[in-house]
């Protein structure tokens, strides 16, 4: 049996624009995050999120702070793993511990999955770091 370290990030100030704007302020550290409009229903994907690099230990507890207050804390996070510099299968972030899973589905390459089970999922879009114009999300 393996084990993987586990990445702890210093806990972040809360930052006052939780909301579902983009951010794009790379010195604020802020994500560069664009939710869908709750409709009332399931929806395919529920936002785009623009990561400013591909090392995931560093854009995912920005993309975890910038979701709103009303969702629930953030479990699992499933994704493409090639799409990241590195996968150390777990982080922890703010004394809470977020389990890593590779997407084994190929028809959605480009997304990540967020889980709070029992309280819900959210599938966002990815803009990779490298892909032109990802810099800056448009209205």
């Amino acid at each position: 049996m393996t084990t993987t370290p586990l990445h702890s990030l210093p806990p972040a100030a809360p930052s006052p624009g939780r909301a579902h704007a983009a951010a794009s302020d790379s010195a604020s550290g802020s994500a560069r995050l664009r939710l869908t409009p709750g409709a009332g229903g399931p929806q395919p994907i529920d936002g785009v999120w623009w990561p400013r690099s591909d090392d995931l230990t560093a854009e995912l507890p920005f993309l975890v702070r910038a979701l709103p207050h009303s969702w629930p804390q953030i479990a699992h996070v499933t994704v493409n793993s090639a799409m990241w510099s590195a996968f150390p299968g777990r982080i922890l972030l703010a004394n809470h511990v977020i389990q890593l899973h590779r997407a084994t589905a190929r028809h959605a390459p480009d997304t990540i999955c967020l889980l709070a089970p029992g309280r819900g999922r959210w599938d966002l879009r990815v803009v990779p770091a490298s892909a032109v114009g990802a810099d800056r999300p448009t209205g």
